[in-house]
């Protein structure tokens, strides 16, 4: 008698949207579409995100009578999926377009979604390259010769010492650093200008670097305003360019390539300034941030380092605690 193994019972399917819901849906697909400029992916996510609320609700009266307390259910069962908070976001955003679809219809007299408060959203924390593996990115710099290694070893000095963006390095005028200024201007976003003290090394980059400058102008010298001049159709060197550099530049540096960007120096910049005393507010202004909030995200990456710190070499992070 041969041996049978047991066949596990097969998944219950999902209930289905009920046919009030089904009919709203596509009356609002319908008209999304009226509207149009929306591409197709975009009607399809909305009608994928929609069903799947219909589904869910149905044993709560469905989706088109839903009140705020089933709706907020639904984004809890979301959250216990583990979607992210963004596709937890975007779903709610679906909802709450749709409600007003259903007004706007006079379908329902309220907006149930306005009382849901949106997911929040988990800010990464920046990537950050050590003092020490900056040193390395500087010093590989330095040892390039010719034009080419004088020209990154002062962007690399410029992004490290100012936390500049990207593109207001590429951008900055020729008479920048003409001078030889302690003070540099530079003009953030929103045409918001702020100054940024420059230390020796990176002036003393930049000045080795104006010295071969003439280099790199193009034959018809339109490139010639900008201080890091270029035979791209901007003028200057563009930003994808400049992350190209520097991921050559980790290679001979002796590090991972994707842990190096323009960004990236910015962050140490700010990162390194705060670990050694640094105001925060002062950070702000040197970084350009309009708002403070954006520039604290450096404290929690501190925080971390703190406590990888104290997980590492405090005894009694591995040690049991003795009664």
């Amino acid at each position: 008698m041969s041996e049978t193994s047991e066949v596990p019972p097969p998944e219950p399917l999902p209930p289905e949207p009920l046919p009030a819901d089904r009919r709203a849906i596509e009356a609002f697909l319908e008209m999304l579409g009226a509207e149009g400029g929306l591409a197709d992916n975009t009607l399809v996510a909305y009608a994928t995100d929609l069903d799947d609320a219909a589904r869910v609700l149905s044993a709560d009266g469905g989706l088109v009578t839903a009140a705020a307390d089933a709706l907020a259910r639904y984004l809890a069962v979301l959250e216990a999926r583990g979607l992210t908070a963004e596709t937890q976001a975007r779903r709610l955003s679906a909802l709450r377009r749709f409600f007003r679809f259903l007004a706007s219809e006079g379908r329902r007299p309220d907006q149930p979604t306005d009382r849901l408060d949106a997911p929040r959203r988990r800010r990464p924390l920046p990537k950050l390259l050590s003092e020490d593996e900056v040193d390395r990115l500087i010093a590989a710099a330095h040892a390039m010769p010719g034009p080419d290694g004088r020209r990154l070893a002062a962007i690399v000095e410029l992004l490290y010492a100012s936390g500049l963006r990207v593109t207001e390095l590429v951008t900055l005028p020729a008479a920048a650093l003409a001078r030889d200024p302690q003070v540099l201007m530079v003009r953030g976003k929103g045409g918001r200008d702020r100054l940024v003290p420059l230390g020796a090394p990176a002036r003393a980059a930049a000045r080795a670097y104006l010295e071969v400058r003439g280099s790199f102008l193009p034959p018809d010298r339109t490139a010639q305003g900008f201080l890091f001049p270029s035979r791209a159709a901007e003028g200057h060197l563009t930003r994808q360019r400049v992350g190209q550099l520097l991921k050559l530049l980790a290679l001979g540096a002796g590090l991972d390539p994707a842990r190096v960007s323009p960004h990236v120096l910015r962050h140490a910049f700010a990162s390194h300034l705060l670990s050694g005393g640094a105001d925060l507010r002062v950070v702000q202004q040197l970084l350009g941030h309009a708002d403070i909030t954006t520039t604290q995200i450096y404290t929690h990456v501190l925080d971390a380092d703190l406590r990888r710190a104290i997980e590492r070499a405090h005894p009694l992070s591995t040690a049991d605690l003795a009664g």
